[in-house]
Order: structure tokens, then sequence, then C-alpha cells
């Protein structure tokens, strides 16, 4: 599953260096580059390619699971770099004039890119496997009980503190919610769990304290596989109607791009 966010840390440090390039470039021109100038175009042109890869290399990978170049995690974290990186250096490009055709293309990459970390974010809540491949509801259940199994194990090794402990986990808040806000809004319910197993902790003593912290990883896990299986339904019906909004929005953006393109290459080049 994708919980990590290098490609996101990626794609701020390309930000990073591009921007830096174009400032520089700015002050040794002393104006700000224009679309049709070489370094203008280039970004255009640069940005356009790593859209193209965005939109591709992806998505052929998706329907070549047989295949073994690479990890679906990998190829996932590439696409939102490239997602990422390609539209920036194309919002550059268009040296801060959004008439016409190039004001609709710069709207809907906005859009699209808006979309992308939405996308993420839902993507994120269907548990995966290290190569990408969904879980299923089945195998997460499997996996709840086992951890519901060690977690019972563990308290019934300790049975001077057991009591203790078992009311305290009891007073955590349920997160068995299937509704919309299991889904978009687990950030806030795994912070606020986060937040009231701190809170449980401090009316223990620290003999017992120290004996929570030992479990509190293993119960964690029990309650993240409650999560992921009560709102895996949810989820993977978000992720669906985020793909019928999400494609058609990137087509007409690539649509308007080719038309922009040709249309740049006509006026700009072949009249001249």
């Amino acid at each position: 599953m994708l919980r990590g966010s290098k490609e996101l840390l990626w794609a701020f440090v390309a930000a990073i260096l591009i921007t830096g390039f174009y400032a520089f470039v700015m002050a040794m021109t002393g104006k700000i580059p224009a679309a049709g100038e070489l370094f203008g175009h280039t970004l255009g042109i640069l940005g356009f390619v790593l859209m193209i890869l965005t939109e591709t290399v992806y998505s052929l990978r998706k329907r070549t699971r047989s295949a073994r170049w690479g990890k679906m995690s990998e190829w996932l974290q590439f696409h939102i770099f490239t997602g990422l990186v390609g539209p920036f250096m194309v919002f550059l490009h268009t040296s801060w004039k959004f008439n016409g055709l190039a004001g609709a293309v710069t709207l809907l990459t906005v859009i699209v890119v808006i979309s992308g970390f939405i996308g993420r974010y839902i993507y994120t809540a269907v548990p995966r496997t290290a190569d990408g491949a969904e879980i299923e509801s089945a195998e997460l259940e499997r996996q709840m009980l086992e951890a519901d199994a060690q977690l019972r194990e563990w308290l019934a090794a300790k049975p001077q503190i057991s009591q203790t402990l078992q009311q305290r986990i009891a007073a955590l808040p349920d997160v068995s919610d299937s509704g919309l806000m299991a889904v978009l809004g687990r950030a806030l319910i795994e912070r606020e769990y986060k937040a009231q197993w701190n809170r449980e902790k401090k009316h223990l003593d620290a003999r017992a304290r120290a004996q929570m912290a030992e479990i509190e990883k293993l119960a964690e896990r029990r309650d993240s596989l409650r999560r992921q299986v009560s709102s895996l339904a949810m989820a993977r019906r978000l992720l669906a109607l985020w793909h019928t909004v999400h494609i058609p929005i990137g087509m007409a953006l690539f649509t308007a791009a080719v038309v922009h393109i040709g249309g740049a290459l006509y006026y700009a080049t072949f009249l001249k």
C-alpha cells in the first residue's frame, strides 16, 4: 500500500530547482521568459512530455500485471511525480498569461492536478500489497482476526494489569464506520484515535503505562484493519467515481493541449 510520500518530496525538490533556474533566467534577461522563446518553449515541451508520460506509462503498467518491470507502487509514485512536475513546468511556460485556449489549458491542468491529489488520497484508502494489487476483504478480515488474537494473547499473559488495560482499550473510539467520512476523513479519525490513546494512558500508573505502550502498535494495527474492512466497499465506490470524473477531464486537457501546440507551431513557426 502506498503510505509514504516520497514522490511528493521529489516533486517538491524538482519544483524548487526548476523555480531557481527560472528565476536565474529572469535575472539574466531582466524579464519574464516568454512562452514563444527558447526557454519558454523548452519548459512547455518538457512539461508536456512529462504529462504524456503521466497518462501513458502507469496505465500501460496496470494493463500488464504479469510484467516484472517494477512494482505497481513504484510506477504510481512515478505517475504522481510526473503529474506534478509536468503541469508545473507547463504553468511556468505560460509567462503568466492565461488568455484564450492557453488559459483553458492552464485551468484544466490545475483541475487535473487537484483531482490527482484527491485520487491519491482515495487510492491509499484501498488496502494493497507491496506490488499495488488490491487486498480482498476476506484477507483483511483474516489479518484483523490474527491481530485481535495477538492482542488477546498479550493481555492474557499479563493478568495483573489485563483488566485495567482492557477497560482503557474499550474506552477508545469505535473505528468501524463504513460511511463516506471513514474514507475522506480517515486522517482526522486516525489523529483523534491517537490522541485518545494518549489521554487513556494518562489515567494509568507508570507500570501500566509502560505495558500499554507495548500493546499500542498491536491495538492500532487491529483497529486500522477494522477501518479498512468496514470502509473497503465505500473506498472502491469512491475510487470508481473519481475515475469517471478524472479520466474525461484528462482527455479534455490533452485535446486542448494538442490544439494549442498545433496552433502555436502554425502561427509562431510555420508562418514566419
